[in-house]
Parts: C-alpha cells; sequence; structure tokens
C-alpha cells in the first residue's frame, strides 16, 4: 500500500517527505489562498460559513493515515506468515503426537498379550502386571523390579517406557505451540482492527474533497521523477527477474486489497511475493522481509526485476520495470500500476 503524505518525515511514523505529495500540498494551499482573496468579506465577529477543512489539511492527514495504515499491514503480514508457519507446525506436531499415542498403544497391546500368556501358564508376573500401568516409570526405576522381569520383558519395557516419555514431551510442545497460535491470532485480530480504523478515517476525510481535489491530487500522486533510477540496460538480471518483470505486469489494473498476495487483489509486498513466486523463486512476505531478500544495489544501477524498497522503516515496496518506473500496489481504492521509482524515499535495492 502506497500512501502519499507532504508534511515532514517523523520517525516514528512512516516517512512521508517524497516530491508529488509536496504538489498535492502546494497546489491545495494555492487553491486555499485564492479563494480567500476572491470570497467576500463578511461582518467583523460573523461565523465562517463552512467549516469543511482545507484540501491541503486533508490531503496531509490522509497521506499520514495511509503510511500508518501501511506499517500496520506490514506488521499484520509478519504476524500472519509466522501464524501460518506456527500453524503447519501445529498440525506436525499433532501428527506426531497421534502416531506416538499409536505406537505406545501397540507396544502395551504387546506386553498385554505377554501378560496374558503367562497367566494361561500359571500366573501374571507382577512386575509386568505394574508395568501395564498408565505410569510404569517409577516402577521401572527400580533395579530390583528389573531383576525379577526376562531381558527380554525388560528391553520391551524400556522401549515402553520410553515411547511413553517421549509421547508425554511431543503432547507438551504441542500444547505450547498451541498456545502461541491461538496469541498470534489474538495479535493478527488487534491489528487488522487497527488498520481498519485508519483506512476508514482515511476514507471519511477523502470524501471531504470535491472531485476536482481528488482528481488533483491523484495528477499529483503521478508526477513523480520518471528519469530518476536505472543504469540505462532494460534487460532484467537473471531469467527469473524477468519472469518476475512479466508476472507483475501482467497484474497491472488488479485491485488493492490489504493483507492479499493474489492471484486477483494485492497489497504492495503481497504483490511482489506472487510475482516471484510465479517465477518460482520465494521471497519474504513482507516489504522489510524483502529488503534484505538478495543483493542490494545502487538506484543508479537498477534494473528490471529488482526489489525497489521505500521510506525507512521498508514500509512499502514496487518492482523495477525499466525506463524509470516500478510497477506496485499503492493504496486502497487504487489498482495496481506504473509509477516512476521516485515517488518517495527509496531506502535500498533488492536483486532477489
Amino acid at each position: 500500500m502506497a500512501s502519499h503524505r507532504a508534511l515532514r518525515r517523523n520517525p516514528h511514523i512512516p516517512a512521508p517527505s517524497y516530491g508529488w505529495p509536496t504538489r498535492v500540498a502546494v497546489l491545495s494551499v494555492a487553491a486555499a489562498g485564492t479563494a480567500a482573496v476572491l470570497a467576500p468579506t463578511g461582518p467583523a465577529g460573523a461565523a465562517p460559513a463552512d467549516d469543511k477543512p482545507s484540501a491541503a489539511t486533508v490531503n496531509s492527514r490522509v497521506d499520514q493515515l495511509y503510511e500508518q495504515a501501511e506499517s500496520a499491514t506490514e506488521k499484520y503480514n509478519g504476524a500472519a506468515e509466522r501464524t501460518g508457519k506456527l500453524r503447519r507446525q501445529v498440525e506436525h506436531a499433532q501428527d506426531s503426537v497421534a502416531r506416538g499415542q499409536a505406537e505406545v498403544n501397540d507396544m502395551r497391546d504387546g506386553l498385554a498379550s505377554l501378560a496374558g500368556a503367562q497367566y494361561r501358564e500359571g500366573g501374571i508376573d507382577p512386575a509386568l502386571a505394574l508395568m501395564l500401568t498408565e505410569n510404569p516409570d517409577s516402577y521401572l526405576d527400580k533395579a530390583a523390579t528389573l531383576d525379577r522381569v526376562s531381558s527380554r520383558q525388560t528391553l520391551r519395557l524400556r522401549q515402553l517406557q520410553a515411547a511413553q516419555r517421549s509421547l508425554r514431551q511431543e503432547r507438551a510442545e504441542a500444547a505450547d505451540k498451541l498456545d502461541r497460535l491461538d496469541s498470534l491470532q489474538r495479535s493478527l485480530k488487534r491489528q487488522k482492527k487497527n488498520v481498519q480504523k485508519k483506512l476508514s478515517a482515511a476514507q471519511r476525510l477523502l470524501n471531504k474533497l470535491s472531485p476536482e481535489e481528488r482528481a488533483e491530487r491523484e495528477r499529483a500522486a503521478r508526477g513523480g521523477d520518471r528519469s530518476e533510477g536505472g543504469s540505462g540496460d532494460s534487460r532484467a538480471s537473471s531469467g527469473r527477474a524477468a519472469a518476475a518483470v512479466a508476472a507483475v505486469e501482467s497484474a497491472v489494473g488488479s485491485p488493492y486489497a490489504w493483507g492479499a498476495a493474489g492471484p486477483g487483489t494485492f497489497d504492495c509486498s503481497g504483490l511482489t511475493q506472487w510475482a516471484y513466486g510465479k517465477a518460482g523463486t520465494s521471497i519474504p512476505r513482507t516489504s522489510q522481509g524483502q529488503r534484505s531478500a538478495g543483493r542490494q544495489v545502487p538506484l543508479s544501477e537498477a534494473r528490471p526485476g529488482d526489489l525497489v524498497v521505500y521510506r525507512d522503516d521498508a514500509s512499502h515496496v514496487g518492482m523495477y520495470t525499466g525506463n524509470g518506473q516500478v510497477v506496485h500496489a499503492p493504496y486502497p481504492g487504487a489498482q495496481v500500476r506504473y509509477d516512476p521509482v521516485g515517488m518517495m524515499p527509496v531506502s535500498a535495492v533488492t536483486r532477489p
């Protein structure tokens, strides 16, 4: 998701100080000034006829909310990725517990058969009977007990003891993973609510803009320096990079959707991850992770397929496609599109 803020950079809020939003603010301020000159002067002390905020104020606040929402979205994506991995671990742990329980049951059944045979031959060994209880560990640990059973029984009983201990450990690990999964899922719900709250606030502010002001905002958003970046070499750095470019360009026009990674809707890092996945290459889910997903190169040497990561907190990412442009998923209500590579501060260019 791209956000387009025109005010000073705050180190605790994703950096907003890039070229075109400034034009939004300047144009808006100019429009507001012109309106003030042309407006008739009311009587002294009269209340203003319209308390609608200026376009500059709305644009500034919307940019800030979009940046905050994008940063929160990337945190959500990271938590969602960890949740998916942990869920797979939980499933594996549960399968392992089930297999361990089946193994213990088989071993106990075998010992029960042995006990039955002894009973038919004249009486079951008391040691063996105790070993068939739910928890034979304490009895097994007594050397005197082991002296009373045959070596074959000793081996089988020790195997049962080891299997039961392993099963208890696997159950404890599975329970711990389930607890962590539950905590992560609660965190996801909180982060989702936070993102939705910011996006809703941004939309309410955008609704205050006139159609003309919205159009001006969009024109300014698309007016970055198109000559910045790139080495003049329009060739991708590798076959997989070329395949990723083809994939990302095929997504142009697809809707933005926060937390989405294709195939029909995308957020910023979801788009680039999906494109490289189509090229047979796995990269991290978040823009922060993608910043470290390969070799970093100067912006002046960017080639098609390189990942262009924006802002100091790496909260936005697009894919360089050549000729000073990136394809990216900008923000809610927008579609995947081409934009100038210099549309906002670049923090890294990574070649997967």
